[in-house]
């Protein structure tokens, strides 16, 4: 693969490696991304995860998130470029992955730094009380799932309408503009604020390598390695160069 060598070269001598990754990374593993070919907007109205509607109908909106989301998610696993990521971070390669997913792979995969900037299917919040619970204690058979409290529970990822959480929102922020590294993997580059954050980077002196199959709106902007390959296929070699 052309230029495999000095991409690993770049990440094995980062100060601050970063992956930063997208919808792409998971259809590996079964998850259909939201745009392009085979994307579940192609075949589903998003409206059911816009703010507005949930509060107003949150039992509807519960049924087809369940049927687009929790069963293909809960039943997923990492495939090779969850892996090898994971790896890189436990040899020192990687400070973190900040993540646009929701599916929770990257921990499956054994990455410990993962902020997540979209949220999680893992865990709900009372839109009542605010209680927190994990996605294993509640019965997903109620449409919608109610707190002890009586209040509707919602799934801790941003929905449409919503803004990103403070925390994540600030810690990949950091990430991105600390990185002298960052691995693009899977995203388009077309969801804001997400998209700013490999600018940052760039901004900060960082190098990009990118990996997508089809070119994305940082390839000919940011990106100073681009990969037009599947990322399975891309960390395989790169593992063998690391």
């Amino acid at each position: 693969m052309q230029n495999i060598k000095q991409a690993a070269e770049l990440i094995k001598n980062a100060r601050y490696g970063v992956a930063f990754t997208g919808a792409g990374i998971s259809v590996e593993s079964g998850i259909a991304p939201f745009t392009g070919a085979g994307g579940l907007w192609n075949r589903y109205d998003p409206k059911f995860i816009e703010i507005n509607f949930f509060n107003m109908h949150p039992a509807e909106s519960w049924r087809e998130m369940k049927k687009i989301f929790f069963t293909d998610m809960e039943e997923s696993h990492p495939n090779k470029a969850h892996e090898v990521l994971a790896k890189l971070e436990q040899k020192g390669f990687l400070k973190g992955v900040i993540t646009q997913n929701i599916d929770g792979l990257h921990q499956k995969a054994g990455s410990k730094n993962v902020q997540e900037f979209h949220g999680t299917i893992h865990t709900l919040s009372c839109t009542g009380c605010g209680k927190k619970y994990s996605l294993d204690d509640i019965d997903l058979t109620e449409e919608p799932p109610y707190c002890i409290c009586g209040g509707v529970l919602k799934p801790d990822f941003v929905f449409y309408g919503e803004g990103i959480p403070y925390l994540p929102y600030q810690k990949s922020t950091e990430m991105a503009q600390n990185a002298d590294v960052m691995i693009i993997v899977g995203t388009a580059g077309q969801v804001m604020p997400a998209c700013s954050l490999p600018l940052a980077a760039q901004e900060h002196g960082a190098k990009i390598i990118e990996v997508n199959p089809q070119p994305s709106a940082f390839t000919g902007t940011v990106t100073d390695l681009y990969f037009p390959v599947k990322a399975g296929e891309f960390f395989a070699e790169l593992e063998k160069e690391i």
